[in-house]
């Protein structure tokens, strides 16, 4: 069992070391602030960053011109095994001792399947935390559909895991999609709820009764035009294809989702994105906020024609 402090939360099991720089006062880019405060050469700061050992506000930052606002705080850590991480699937969002949390891209998959081998978010990232020792391991969260694209989080041990798969529903206290459907949404917004249930083919499909489990999405209507409608998506619960269920159920399925009735495609992709995802980390109990921009290609099916 995990020691608890005062307020209940988990305590780290292990704390990371750091060297704090003052406090940012002014705007700077992130290489003239460790040169001039951290009293670094340019040659040192460069390898700081390309060490992943450089991080603002708690996040690893490799970005050399970031743009550094008033009260933020740039630490640089003693360890040395944040190795380069490198990839065109996956970009890393934010990494510490416990969990790292992606934007992937579309069309790969999140975890692999016994019958089909191939590269994966789950493999990626397994390879990259096992150049810092070979006991390291990732170990999967949740899931996001082959076809979309955003947020995940993973949990770099077993204990972070089980913490994080038990207390989803208190840790987690938003996940937000934005989706582009087929035709203009009648109502501004609203509640879609049903019974949600997986057959052996691992097919979701509304339940007839109350034998599966209640999923509910709420629903933003952002814009519509030119026989579209973006839409903005937040889970009041997460089941297993629940959104594109639910799009489906409303006579407006995702743009390029061709197993919810929609040969329509124009994008090359399934147009749903997991763009926001907020939770209170499972160890020490800080509250994280993560926001990734709307894929740039949403907007191409909103312009005038």
């Amino acid at each position: 069992m995990r020691n608890r402090n005062n307020t209940g939360r988990p305590i780290a099991r292990r704390a990371e070391q750091f060297t704090n720089l003052p406090v940012v006062k002014e705007p700077a880019e992130l290489m003239t602030f460790l040169m001039e405060k951290g009293g670094m050469s340019r040659n040192k700061a460069k390898s700081l960053l390309t060490h992943r050992v450089i991080f603002v506000d708690k996040k690893i930052t490799t970005q050399y011109n970031f743009e550094l606002k008033p009260g933020m705080l740039v630490q640089v850590s003693k360890s040395h095994n944040h190795k380069e991480f490198k990839s065109q699937q996956v970009k890393l969002v934010y990494e510490d001792a416990y969990i790292i949390v992606v934007d992937k891209r579309e069309g790969v998959p999140a975890v692999g399947s016994e019958k089909k081998r191939e590269r994966t978010v789950f493999s990626i990232l397994d390879d990259y935390v096992k150049r810092s020792g070979k006991q390291h391991r990732i170990y999967g969260i949740h899931r996001l559909d082959r076809e979309a694209s955003g947020l995940m989080i993973f949990a770099k041990d077993e204990r972070t895991k089980q913490n994080l798969l038990e207390n989803w529903d208190r840790l987690v206290t938003e996940r937000a999609y934005v989706a582009i459907l087929n035709g203009e949404m009648e109502k501004d917004k609203g509640v879609i709820s049903s019974w949600l249930a997986n057959d052996q083919l691992y097919v979701a499909h509304a339940a007839t009764n109350n034998t599966g489990e209640k999923a509910v999405t709420h629903y933003t209507t952002i814009k519509r035009a030119n026989g579209y409608t973006l839409v903005e998506l937040d889970l009041g619960s997460g089941h297993r294809e629940q959104i594109r269920l639910h799009m489906q159920e409303l006579g407006h399925p995702i743009v390029g989702d061709n197993k919810y009735d929609t040969e329509n495609n124009p994008l090359s992709r399934m147009a749903m994105h997991a763009f926001y995802l907020s939770f209170h980390h499972p160890v020490t109990g800080e509250f994280l906020k993560f926001e990734t921009p709307y894929p740039a290609n949403f907007s191409n099916l909103f312009t005038p024609q």
